[in-house]
């Protein structure tokens, strides 16, 4: 150590100096048997890290990736490119993995050489034991976190882009392409003793560039009985009407008797409101949201009165937090396993053993998340219930390894 501190010095730079004289003086501060298990549990981390990844990118991008090179003639610089922005997106699912392989292997292996039996011999408890390790799964829930919600996003869709300007497809990613808006209200009938609730618009868009959403089609079911649909080649939002402005159209409405009228227009101005503007301007996946733009998708959900969608971003933003929390459940689950009394496990049982976990975990998480989307359950907690499950799970292992 004194001879990495001297190398830094003699290189005279002063404020790396100062953050690494630092580190190794709060490093020193944390107790022996601390360091100890964290030296055990960081290279099985690393090497699960490399290895999950490695598989997800195989079957996720790489193989996509080399047909494209082959059959659309996709230059091998720009394949390399894509598989790095694609990178982080793995990443994020690989850390939680990684976690519980790591902590399986660690444990398993330390109670192989009877390491952990040592440890009870002088008087260390099992949850003592399995701390450093849960310390571990705390900074990769938080690195998980910052992972998915800054990196991700912009990540995934410079990929999309890059990708499209080198195969020569049109770009329209950049702002949104089958941009569809539905609002909510009440409907308008001459009976004034019946008031009903539904869809009164029905917005759709092939795409939306340079401020214009292209090749538009509306659906207007406000008024009982009556379907009015309007088409346009363009339709821009005019922020001094407060209105949409289209243009090059035609209007064609449809009474309750079966009659039918059609009036073509130049510009038409119609009240709907800037929603399907602020939808285009979001990514159309939830995935490739950050919190701060889910939260806006789904009060634009709210504001139309689309309540499936509305309570379908309430579950993805509540997931944006229970995917990171994943690390700390696999590492609860992985080191209390491995912990167990005469536990003896390979780097290859310890990857069936994990992958069998995680698949349990997930198909739990996605049931979950399905009763949250369809309204079965509230979003928290369809979203939080495979976590506290797993927990809860995890706890038990723990008891039962402290015996």
């Amino acid at each position: 150590m004194s001879n990495v501190l001297s190398l830094i010095s003699s290189l005279q730079i002063p404020l790396i100096d100062k953050y690494v004289r630092l580190f190794f003086k709060k490093w020193r501060q944390i107790p022996l048997l601390d360091r100890w298990l964290f030296g055990e549990l960081l290279p099985p981390l690393l090497f699960a890290i490399a290895a999950f990844t490695v598989v997800s990118l195989s079957l996720g991008v790489m193989f996509e990736l080399v047909r494209k090179i082959v059959e659309a003639g996709l230059p091998l610089q720009v394949a390399v490119q894509v598989l790095f922005l694609r990178l982080p997106g793995f990443l994020v699912i690989s850390f939680p993995m990684a976690m519980l392989m790591a902590t399986l292997l660690a444990y398993s292996r330390l109670s192989a050489n009877s390491e952990l039996k040592a440890l009870r011999s002088v008087g260390v408890t099992t949850s003592r034991m399995v701390a450093p390790a849960l310390v571990l799964a705390l900074l990769m829930t938080g690195l998980t976190f910052l992972f998915n919600d800054v990196l991700v996003p912009p990540a995934n869709r410079a990929a999309e882009v890059t990708l499209r300007r080198s195969l020569g497809k049109a770009i329209s990613t950049e702002k949104g392409k089958d941009i569809i808006y539905s609002r909510f209200g009440q409907i308008d009938s001459d009976e004034q003793t019946v008031r009903k609730k539904g869809l009164t618009q029905l917005f759709y868009a092939k795409e939306f560039r340079q401020s214009a959403m292209n090749k538009v089609t509306l659906l207007d079911f406000s008024r009982a009985g009556y379907t009015q649909l309007l088409m346009a080649n363009k339709a821009f939002w005019n922020e001094r009407e407060a209105k949409w402005e289209f243009l090059d159209g035609r209007i064609l409405t449809i009474s309750p008797n079966g009659s039918t009228t059609s009036v073509q227009f130049n510009r038409y101005f119609y009240p709907l409101g800037p929603g399907p503007k602020k939808v285009a301007e979001l990514p159309k996946d939830a995935n490739d949201m950050n919190v701060l733009q889910a939260i806006r998708a789904q009060r634009l959900y709210a504001e139309a009165g689309n309540r499936k969608e509305s309570r379908r971003m309430k579950v993805r933003i509540q997931e944006k937090f229970t995917l990171p929390m994943a690390c700390l459940v696999f590492g609860l689950i992985g080191s209390s396993l491995g912990a167990k009394p005469n536990s003896t496990t390979s780097r290859g049982q310890g990857f069936g053993i994990s992958v069998v976990l995680i698949l349990i975990y997930y198909v739990l998480s996605f049931g979950f998340s399905s009763l949250g989307v369809k309204g079965t359950l509230g979003p928290f907690v369809a979203a939080w219930s495979p976590i506290f499950i797993s927990i809860f799970g995890g706890s038990l292992l723990l008891r039962q390894a402290s015996r």
